[in-house]
């Protein structure tokens, strides 16, 4: 009995280190979760520009749009900007000391200095929109926007505003990559140098050139986000201002904006839309509730029925309210949010059906380009039955077609 040793309990010294590995563990994991996390977010932001062609759809639709204002507005343009404007450009300047604005209109009174500068803003837009020297265009079409804007800032709306913005992130962004008399140029040089060897650049010379490209990208992919922040904030934030209205949560607001007459381009049909309340009602609930929705609906699939439905929203608003602007504005807005893979389709569901309609002719069975195929049998003259055995015959095709694109 004497030699028996009494059984000790289980130590307990290890007890406490478990929390203290389960603590560890915890954090290591959450540190090699957020260092996951920043490394594909880096990646996104550096290794490739995103979203060119919807960039290119902007560049285009605001462009566009803007020429079109311009062009409507042409014989008002004295009134709205010129020096016969009521709002003087001595008042302008008032209010300008005031809010630090400025524009390029003011720097004349001269009536001629001022159709130079129309014309100009007519020229750059023009330009903008088809893509020519982009990087420098986007400045002088920002600079434009920005002037005419601040000119005869009592007169604009949503749709200028939201115009000013896009104008200023679209200088951030490679917007004329795509659909552009930039990318064709660069297609026609890349075609044209050929097999050529690129010339072999020092080791500093790639370093800055590298360094050159990754900070595009990086601009372009923040000025990509900045713009699909700015169209969820705007969305956002007028679902919520409509939720506070007592109209909105009745379902009554659009009638009430049906029968302002400063929202009455066709009086008949908007007295005609007007006798049916269930379908106001209905609009006014689903215009809310998308706009509500919208910023938490662009991760997944139900954003293309979204989008699809504010499509319809804006081109009802521009018809029924006489707002066509801003329709047109938050429209290419929107496009933002398609991704490249929608607008690279978009020429292959083009082609069939621009061949079926009979616009485009079918595509000929041989190589694109001018050449015409070798004659063949030409031994035996034009009646010979003499053939060109069939290596022959692509041999002497493409030596044609190489003759003909040299």
């Amino acid at each position: 009995m004497g030699n028996e040793q009494i059984p000790q309990p289980p130590s307990t010294a290890a007890t406490p280190h478990r929390p203290a590995a389960q603590e560890a563990s915890i954090a290591g994991t959450a540190h090699r979760w957020l260092r996951d996390l920043i490394g594909t977010l880096w990646s996104l932001l550096t290794d490739r520009p995103v979203s060119l062609y919807a960039a290119s759809v902007l560049r285009i639709g605001y462009g566009l749009l803007y020429l079109v204002f311009l062009v409507r507005e042409f014989p008002h343009r004295d009134e709205i900007w010129g020096p016969g404007s009521p709002w003087t450009p001595a008042l302008a300047q008032q209010l300008f000391d005031q809010t630090g604005w400025n524009s390029i209109l003011l720097l004349s009174d001269s009536r001629a200095y001022f159709e130079l500068c129309y014309v100009m803003a007519l020229l750059t837009s023009a330009l903008f929109m088809l893509g020519w020297r982009t990087r420098a265009m986007s400045v002088l079409f920002a600079v434009v926007v920005s002037s005419f804007h601040a000119r005869s800032i009592f007169m604009t709306d949503g749709g200028d505003n939201l115009i000013l913005l896009m104008t200023l992130y679209l200088v951030l962004t490679a917007c004329g990559r795509r659909w552009s008399l930039d990318a064709r140029r660069n297609r026609l040089k890349a075609a044209r140098a050929g097999e050529a060897l690129e010339p072999v650049r020092s080791f500093s010379a790639q370093q800055l050139h590298d360094a050159r490209a990754t900070l595009i990208t990086v601009v372009h992919n923040c000025g990509i986000l900045v713009i699909a922040a700015q169209v969820c904030f705007l969305y956002g934030s007028a679902g919520l201002y409509k939720i506070q209205g007592s109209t909105w949560g009745s379902g009554t607001a659009l009638h009430y904006a049906l029968n302002l007459e400063l929202f009455q381009p066709w009086p008949a049909l908007s007295h005609l839309v007007d006798e049916y309340p269930m379908v106001i009602a209905i609009a006014s609930y689903l215009t809310v509730l998308l706009q509500v929705a919208f910023p938490f609906v662009l991760f997944g699939r139900l954003k293309y029925p979204v989008l699809t439905v504010l499509l319809g929203m804006h081109i009802g608003i521009a018809v029924l309210l006489g707002l066509p602007l801003f329709s047109g504005a938050m429209i290419i807005a929107d496009a933002v949010f398609l991704p490249d893979r929608f607008y690279a389709f978009l020429p292959h569901l083009w082609r069939p059906a621009a061949r079926r309609t009979g616009m485009r002719p079918p595509a000929p069975a041989r190589a694109a380009g001018s050449a015409s195929v070798p004659p063949q049998g030409r031994p035996g003259g034009p009646g010979s039955k003499h053939r060109t055995p069939a290596g022959q015959q692509g041999t002497a095709l493409t030596t044609g077609l190489t003759s003909d694109q040299s």
